[in-house]
């Protein structure tokens, strides 16, 4: 029997992973950060896929990595894109929220999401059907496809290669570990041979991973100062990443201007933004998510740095237009 072909492409940093699903439909899946289009557009034509030939974007959800492309097709090639019912009226409405832009200084361009899914929702792609399933704790709107007849799912942010996605109790609520605990409970009771994450390679053993991932949660809810670790540490390696490295003397100033690092301090850390720097700097080194390089403070993982100036445009939903 006729199934639809899958096509994976694990991407560095600040992208996030993409997946092309072949059939009489050709969707792709998440669309990588949006200073990186000419790689995306160069990853579709070497595996011979023309833009053009696309019928359509799915996002998992809406962080910049996996959404920061959508502008870009659906101005070039007029791609009609389809996100959780929660978020895509978050976008459509330019609700300052969206995306976690502004919370997370992370520039997203303007999109509009046409179709906006729900759970246990099946899209059809020819010969076969991705079902959509609600996975929220990451973000609330995170979804997992699920594709029966070849055991496949594509997991978004919800679990990778012996990790989890960070988690902002501050922004998707503070039942967000116990949520991605039973977003990852309900995947489990699936028949999947094979999983593709946001970020990593692709995982060929989903069920040890999710087990896992479901003990890291069960860690992080006896221990939530654990998960708030974790949390600061992505999200201060991805602004790294994204400034290709911050001096010492812009590290307190840029800190001291983000929400979600007031939040983390005040609220997890139980200590004043100004005195919570040098211990995150100090953890930073610590776990060598970064590392000094000459004055400079730079993210350890592999990453490709955008170009500076596309990271200088204030691309985020205060400035959207509806």
């Amino acid at each position: 029997m006729k199934t639809a072909e899958t096509l994976f492409f694990e991407r560095p940093f600040p992208s996030a992973n993409s997946i092309v699903i072949q059939d009489e439909q050709t969707l792709l899946v998440d669309t990588g950060f949006g200073s990186d289009i000419t790689r995306t557009e160069k990853l579709l034509s070497d595996a011979g896929i023309v833009p053009m030939q696309l019928n359509g974007i799915i996002n998992t959800h809406y962080h910049s990595d996996h959404v920061g492309g959508n502008h870009y097709f659906q101005q070039q090639y007029d791609l009609p894109i389809a996100a959780h019912l929660w978020e895509g009226e978050m976008v459509n409405q330019c609700d300052v929220e969206s995306c976690g832009a502004h919370y997370l200084d992370q520039p997203v361009e303007q999109y509009v999401v046409q179709q906006l899914l729900v759970d246990e929702q099946e899209i059809v792609t020819g010969n076969s059907a991705l079902q959509v399933l609600h996975t929220p704790g990451h973000t609330l709107g995170h979804i997992a496809l699920y594709e029966p007849k070849q055991q496949m799912l594509i997991c978004g942010d919800l679990f990778h290669h012996n990790d989890v996605g960070w988690l902002n109790i501050f922004r998707e609520g503070t039942n967000s570990i116990r949520r991605s605990y039973e977003s990852l409970e309900r995947l489990a009771k699936l028949s999947i041979k094979i999983a593709y994450p946001g970020h990593g390679r692709a995982i060929e053993d989903p069920k040890m991973m999710m087990d896992k991932a479901r003990e890291r949660l069960e860690k992080w809810m006896e221990s939530p100062e654990k998960m708030a670790w974790h949390a600061c540490k992505r999200i201060f390696s991805f602004t790294l990443m994204m400034k290709n490295g911050l001096t010492s003397k812009e590290i307190t100033p840029y800190l001291l201007s983000c929400g979600w690092f007031h939040d983390f301090a005040v609220h997890s850390f139980r200590i004043e933004p100004k005195e919570f720097v040098k211990p995150l700097l100090d953890e930073m080194i610590r776990s060598k998510a970064a590392i000094w390089q000459q004055d400079k403070l730079m993210a350890t993982a592999p990453y490709e740095a955008p170009n500076p100036t596309w990271i200088e445009e204030d691309w985020k939903p205060g400035n959207w237009t509806k």
